[in-house]
């Protein structure tokens, strides 16, 4: 007979070891996504403004600007 009884189920404390699994879920989860978007986009912008920086030549591109037409004032 001891054997066909079902045991209760836990209800105290439920919510708290289902929230501290989540939690901790979740925390590393963001992690993984912070650090995928600062390697993966925000240090590959960086080497590509400091690029462009290093290279740009606004003389040579207000030249173009202006005989493609895109400035009024300027002849």
């Amino acid at each position: 007979m001891a054997s066909s009884t079902l045991m209760k189920p836990q209800m105290h404390g439920l919510l708290a070891r289902c929230l501290r699994f989540h939690i901790v879920g979740a925390f590393i989860l963001s992690l993984g996504v912070a650090a995928l978007c600062k390697f993966a986009v925000a240090e590959s912008r960086k080497k590509a403004y400091a690029d462009l920086c290093r290279n740009y030549d606004s003389m040579k591109d207000f030249k173009e600007m202006r005989e493609a037409g895109i400035f009024q004032s300027a002849k």
